[in-house]
């Protein structure tokens, strides 16, 4: 595995390089996680693909140019997604590719499948948020109270906590779901961190129609993986899209939240390899 940068005006984005097959893997991770997420698939598939796993933005090493309040506030529209992909590919020599996320991660991938279509292999979200990402993270990314509530919530160390607890007490979060929060922004940093990736990714936001077309128009193989446990982004929550495809495949590990482990490589391995 080796380490590299690719630099443009948007972001210094911060990227590992592993296996050496012939065709390309864009990887990104869950919250709070880095490039090296996926390094589990190098065993059985790094002679299939090569695998770029990125630190995505407010994560790790990868930087935005411009870290303003007001820039990351504007937020980051698919087409200037896309793009930075684009010229990151043309870096790197890559034509056409696959694309895999896990829960956060899968809004990058989504967003990037509805744009690039013609370019995607293969489409695979695990815990994919993108699919349904919830009452809470819609209000506090998109909804202009919430988001301001998240900002200031994210300068208070006693404010977050009550407010956690509070909904925990409501159920509209679990025991589970308020621990994963609390190791999330348990920090001053973690908690700006957390409201700048709510804010600048909004625009994100999945376009079923889009997706379903492009995912069809392309024939793109796409497989969804979810966890039997997981509360967050049960298998259901694709009822409403995964029928209509024709090159879909559900895949369910006996797994909670957190699912990228051996059983997930060995288990999406058999598919691909």
């Amino acid at each position: 595995m080796t380490s590299h940068y690719f630099e443009n005006l948007l972001v210094k984005l911060h990227y590992y390089k592993y296996g050496n097959g012939p065709n390309a893997m864009l990887c990104f991770h869950g919250y709070g996680m880095h490039g090296k997420q996926f390094r589990i698939l190098e065993e059985k598939l790094g002679a299939k693909y090569t695998f770029y796993g990125f630190d995505l933005f407010f994560h790790k090493e990868t930087k935005l140019v411009n870290q303003s309040l007001e820039h990351i506030k504007r937020g980051i529209s698919k087409k200037e997604l896309a793009e930075l992909f684009i010229q990151f590919c043309a870096h790197e020599h890559i034509g056409q590719f696959s694309v895999i996320g896990y829960s956060m991660g899968t809004h990058y991938a989504t967003a990037i499948v509805e744009q690039l279509a013609q370019r995607i292999n293969e489409y695979i979200v695990a815990a994919p948020s993108a699919l349904n990402p919830g009452v809470l993270i819609r209000f506090f990314s998109t909804n202009k109270i919430g988001n301001k509530i998240i900002e200031k919530l994210a300068h208070s160390d006693k404010a977050i906590l009550h407010f956690l607890d509070f909904y925990r007490k409501l159920r509209l979060i679990d025991s589970k779901n308020h621990e994963i929060l609390l190791n999330e922004i348990g920090t001053r940093e973690l908690r700006l961190d957390f409201y700048a990736s709510l804010t600048y990714l909004r625009f994100l936001d999945t376009d079923f129609v889009q997706l379903e077309q492009s995912l069809q128009q392309h024939q793109v193989k796409s497989i969804f993986v979810f966890g039997k446990r997981d509360k967050m982004y049960p298998k259901k929550i694709g009822n409403f899209l995964i029928p209509k495809l024709k090159s879909a495949e559900v895949i369910v590990l006996d797994e909670n939240h957190e699912l990228i482990n051996k059983n997930f490589a060995d288990t999406l391995s058999a598919i691909l390899a």
